[in-house]
């Protein structure tokens, strides 16, 4: 039991860590820094 919660705890922090806020505008976009794109989440 100790190991399925243990598998599903690291598997949720490994999906959050891609996630960012990025300072989106009100319709969730940004410019990429890097790369002078501008894309949705």
């Amino acid at each position: 039991m100790k190991t399925l919660i243990l598998t599903l705890l690291l598997a949720g922090l490994g999906t959050a860590s891609f996630a960012h806020s990025g300072g989106t505008d009100i319709y969730g976009c940004h410019y990429d820094h890097r790369t002078g794109i501008y894309h949705c989440h």
